[in-house]
């Protein structure tokens, strides 16, 4: 019975990452397209913001609603409105209607629906997976996803050159619909019976949290990932592409390349995940990676001066990251009883994201507005700084990224040596 139900999640698996690549490609051509409107970065930016902020504000309430309704039934019909997100873009698109402002809209309803769409994904996941394969089906996530990563920016620039944006939405469109026919027909996801019925969206989210009183190394383990969230969004996830650009004067081939390259230690990182024996020390499996991508990638990051270090420093940082995933799950998966994973993992979601808006804007305004001024001001401190990072354009967000790759690895280290967390051990 297990196996069966393995080999589904399988199906599912290669279903979804067709599905992922389709909105990969959409949104990086939305940002082209977005960019070419505006030529503002926080235009950009505030894509990324209007999704995460209602994604992370409805994760407090969703938990019990999806412990108490079909998981397939919620991850058909979030995924259908998202889908009809894009075929509305498509419409005011073809119409001449299409502003940057109804994309911020749209953004947000898809944010909305991750809310519902991934908690649900990551129980049914856990009912279709026996748990000593927890760890291995990370690091397979890992793959597709990081796969996505490499490959979709170079087919949507492709297909928008030779088509431009209908068509990447056409295949979007083309991608959701094989994905939604394998789960409606062939994919039987199991459910638990409840315990009880909850009168509010609120007794699902204080149970979720009651939960995390009593499981404190989980609820830490949550608090530190939000921290470690926060320095990634800041440099990493936010002002990469803006500070490769400025130190390469613009050279659009390096930045794919240094893209490229945060694709395929990922991927490389989840091939590992997929096949290695778990780990017994699994605190330690979430953190020493995690310390080791800052230590490596940002801090080489900070101090490369050419596209060999930057895409050496892009490895670095994205290798370890599928061990970090693949442990957390693990862990998850086995303390959380079935019938509270969806309250838990819709709070774990609120918890561990709601830093990732406020890294977004915040890294955006310190780069432009702190850090670049400050190392051209000429003052005594940017000097000895400039020696490590350099100077000139995009010297004040290597900076950034010296600092987030200290503060990470400190953060990271010191949750080793918690005393709740190494319980979990």
């Amino acid at each position: 019975m297990e196996e069966k139900s393995f080999r589904k999640y399988i199906i599912l698996w290669l279903s979804q990452s067709v599905s992922g690549l389709g909105s990969s490609m959409t949104g990086f051509a939305l940002v082209l397209w977005a960019y070419g409107q505006s030529h503002s970065a926080m235009s950009v930016s505030l894509m990324s913001f209007c999704n995460y902020v209602p994604y992370v504000l409805l994760s407090l309430f969703v938990g019990s609603f999806i412990d108490r309704h079909k998981k397939k039934t919620i991850m058909l019909v979030s995924d259908s409105i998202a889908a009809a997100g894009s075929l509305a873009v498509l419409a005011f698109l073809l119409t001449g209607c299409l502003e940057v402002w109804i994309i911020y809209v749209i953004n947000a309803v898809v944010g909305i629906t991750n809310a519902f769409q991934q908690p649900a994904s990551a129980v049914a996941t856990g009912r279709l997976v026996p748990k000593e394969k927890i760890s291995n089906i990370s690091g397979m996530n890992s793959f597709s996803n990081n796969l996505i990563v490499v490959f979709s920016p170079m087919l949507a620039a492709f297909l928008f050159a030779a088509g431009g944006l209908p068509l990447i939405l056409l295949i979007d469109l083309a991608s959701f619909v094989f994905a939604f026919c394998i789960l409606l027909f062939f994919i039987t996801i199991p459910e638990q019976a409840q315990e009880k019925k909850y009168s509010s969206p609120f007794a699902g989210m204080v149970e979720g949290f009651d939960f995390l009183k009593k499981e404190k190394g989980i609820f830490y383990i949550m608090l530190t990932m939000a921290l470690i969230n926060f320095c990634s969004r800041l440099t990493y996830e936010n002002i990469l592409s803006p500070m490769i650009l400025a130190r390469s004067s613009g050279n659009s081939i390096v930045l794919g390349t240094v893209n490229a390259c945060m694709g395929i230690g990922g991927i490389a990182g989840g091939m590992i995940v997929s096949v290695k024996k778990e780990s017994r020390h699994k605190a330690a499996a979430i953190y020493v990676p995690a310390a080791l991508s800052f230590l490596f990638g940002d801090l080489m990051m900070a101090v490369g001066k050419n596209v060999f270090w930057w895409s050496a420093a892009a490895v670095a940082a994205s290798l370890p990251i599928p061990f970090i995933q693949a442990s957390q799950n693990t862990i998850l998966y086995r303390k959380i009883p079935d019938v509270m994973q969806g309250r838990v993992f819709a709070v774990r979601n609120a918890i561990q994201y709601s830093t990732i808006p406020v890294g977004i804007i915040l890294g955006g305004y310190l780069a432009d507005y702190v850090f670049e001024p400050f190392m051209a001001s000429g003052n005594r401190i940017a000097e000895m700084l400039g020696i490590l990072v350099g100077d000139g354009a995009g010297s004040g967000m290597a900076a950034m990224f010296l600092c987030t790759g200290i503060c990470g690895f400190t953060v990271s280290m010191a949750s080793c040596f918690n005393r709740e967390i190494k319980k979990l051990n």
